[in-house]
């Protein structure tokens, strides 16, 4: 008798980040490991108080089952923010919302991703993108990220492979490295897919928390019609409601909602009515000041520290926004190394081999500024810039 394990799960590893969000729980440990939004900046009050609103309104509706697309007042508020905040004209009847941004990843694997097809991203990639398509068995092809975005020469070998179905990317404050891509290579990399027809997901979880430079065009934007826009409240309300959407071209929009059926029926609809009574009620450009200029201060601090404290030979990104910097050590340093003699040192980090599609060894890392203090930065880069200084004499 063969496994009783299905083949599509023989491969999939658990998340490396998880399991390392559970060493930094101990108190003793300073994480720059974790992909959190600052739990200290969550609008609490305001939270009950749309809590209490919509139990004392409409409860017995807020209750019940609901539409799979989802509340359809909260589709209209997301539609109408893409139009001010980015000219995006986009349907609400083309938005679906999803159980966090990573249900809508599962969604796409599900209704486009055959097993065997090419699935382009990025290198380093998002490892929950990663971990989502592998359940359906594809063929990576990984380009590498420069510090301006996507390296274009081998985005174009890369289109040309067989049996692309779609491209996988994070333009704005990628997680894990931080970087955006320019504004000119948006335009080049929609002329590339243009000529394909190849399907782009634009997954954009950080776009709004930018602290430094201006705004970029949108893919969805300059590869109308071929781009599936993901988007989230997690990082800019609170992540525990788990709510995201997806913006899908017309023509696939039928798919994603069955495929979503066949999964949960509905996102949690009262969790949909309390952030919309929220929305209702409060600023949410408001907030967002308040957490970009957190991340803002924060990410200054651990540039500033590194400079201070690390090596001369190792290399950052510079985030415009977001939740992440990248560091690359020298070639003949692994990060896993270096994490073993953090972790024991009282630091965490993510070493960037989980980044990564068939690599391993890697001499890269991703460090968090999100929800640490600048003294803990401090703090931190210290521990980490000491023992990397022993591993390049070494």
């Amino acid at each position: 008798m063969g496994s009783i394990i299905s083949d599509r799960m023989a491969d999939v590893p658990r998340s490396f980040i998880r399991e390392i969000l559970k060493v930094t729980a101990d108190a003793s440990i300073i994480s720059l490991a974790g992909g959190l939004p600052n739990r200290n900046l969550f609008p609490i009050e305001p939270i009950k108080k749309a809590i209490d609103w919509v139990m004392t309104h409409d409860a017995a509706d807020a209750l019940q089952y609901s539409t799979t697309e989802g509340y359809a007042p909260l589709r209209d508020w997301i539609v109408k923010r893409y139009a001010k905040t980015e000219g995006l004209n986009i349907d609400p009847n083309h938005i679906l919302i999803t159980n966090g941004s990573q249900q809508a990843l599962d969604l796409i694997g599900k209704v486009l991703v055959n097993e065997g097809d090419s699935v382009i991203i990025e290198e380093p990639g998002y490892l929950g993108a990663i971990q989502a398509f592998s359940m359906y068995r594809p063929e990576f092809v990984s380009v590498p990220l420069n510090l301006d975005g996507i390296d274009m020469d081998r985005i174009n070998d890369a289109l040309m492979y067989k049996n692309i179905k779609l491209m996988y990317g994070v333009p704005n404050f990628q997680n894990p490295s931080g970087i955006s891509y320019s504004e000119e290579k948006r335009h080049e990399l929609a002329a590339a897919l243009k000529k394909t027809g190849v399907l782009f997901v634009e997954d954009d979880p950080y776009g709004a928390l930018r602290f430094e430079g201006t705004p970029k065009t949108s893919l969805y934007k300059l590869y109308p019609g071929k781009t599936i826009r993901l988007g989230s409240f997690s990082k800019v309300f609170v992540p525990s409601m788990r709510l995201g959407w997806l913006a899908s071209p017309p023509e696939l929009y039928e798919k994603f909602v069955v495929a979503k059926q066949a999964a949960d029926l509905h996102t949690n609809y009262f969790g949909q009515r309390v952030v919309y009574q929220y929305l209702t009620d409060n600023d949410l450009d408001k907030h967002i000041a308040t957490i970009v200029t957190v991340y803002g201060t924060q990410c200054k601090a651990m540039i500033s520290a590194i400079e201070r404290y690390f090596p001369p030979s190792v290399t950052i990104s510079h985030p415009e926004g977001g939740m992440f910097l990248w560091a690359i050590l020298p070639k003949n340093i692994s990060s896993l190394d270096v994490f073993e003699k953090a972790i024991r040192a009282g630091v965490a980090f993510v070493p960037g081999d989980p980044f990564y599609v068939g690599k391993t060894g890697s001499n890269t890392m991703r460090l968090n500024f999100s929800c640490v203090d600048p003294d803990t930065i401090e703090k931190g880069i210290k521990i980490l810039g000491s023992l990397l200084h022993t591993f390049t004499k070494g």
